[in-house]
């Protein structure tokens, strides 16, 4: 049920979303004459790496940097890119990649290979399901980039601020999973794009029906700033992905 959900929901989901998804692939093409579209390495189901499809919001060989996270005030950034990224458009692109079966509409967001290969045993869990294109984090870690605007380091601030909640958000979606949770979350995506402060309030009423402790809560209000913590399975706070990354 949930991969036809999946097929029917991404299929006409890309058919809607072409007026605006078309004009802005030119656009973007036409700032600097070169492919609209990233091809992302990610890591899915399994730990088996997929190409995540994006909308391209950054200059050629933006990856090259090393650098896997990005503030808002990025400098590979293009002035199209800003637009794609308030408006989440890099994402509609990853439909595609539903399609294929890569990913689900909901499930944990995938991330890179450096990333996962510094994921606890806990963490590792969040690698038996099918990567989504939104889940509970997504939506309450949709200010990502302005949490890491201005960090020395992009990349370890991601993983001391938003890769501890992102996990225990993703483990709780897999504890919970199920088609009106997906339906519901698809649903709170879209709200957050127009009122943050009303998704993050539903996506709290969603968390409490369905048994969220309190500390889950109060990080999905988002109403304290993030402090640096250790990841789920973990008793340390990461300060390097080199090594050790908790020396």
């Amino acid at each position: 049920m949930k991969r036809l959900f999946d097929v029917l929901a991404s299929f006409f989901g890309l058919l809607v979303a072409s007026p605006v998804l078309l004009p802005v692939m030119f656009l973007v093409w036409r700032q600097d004459r070169h492919s609209p579209f990233y091809v992302a390495p990610r890591v899915g189901l399994d730990g088996v790496p997929f190409k995540m499809m994006k909308l391209r919001s950054m200059v050629i060989n933006a990856d090259k940097s090393g650098v896997d996270s990005t503030g808002a005030n990025d400098r590979r950034i293009t002035p199209v890119g800003h637009f794609i990224r308030r408006y989440k458009l890099d994402e509609l692109t990853q439909l595609w990649n539903v399609l294929k079966g890569d990913m689900s509409l909901v499930g944990p967001r995938p991330n890179v290979q450096r990333e996962t290969d510094l994921y606890t045993p806990v963490e590792r869990r969040l690698l038996t399901v099918k990567p989504g294109i939104t889940d509970f984090s997504s939506i309450v870690f949709s200010d990502e980039g302005d949490i890491l605007r201005d960090q020395p380091d992009p990349d370890i601030a991601y993983n001391q601020l938003i890769r501890p909640g992102k996990s225990l958000l993703g483990l709780f979606y897999i504890e919970h999973r199920n088609l009106l949770l997906d339906i519901q979350l698809c649903w709170l995506t879209v709200v957050a794009i127009l009122s943050r402060e009303t998704a993050l309030t539903r996506v709290q009423g969603v968390l409490q029906k369905l048994g969220a402790d309190p500390s889950l809560l109060e990080l999905a209000a988002r109403q304290r700033p993030l402090t640096p913590r250790p990841p789920p399975g973990g008793t340390k706070v990461v300060t390097s992905r080199d090594g050790n990354p908790f020396a």
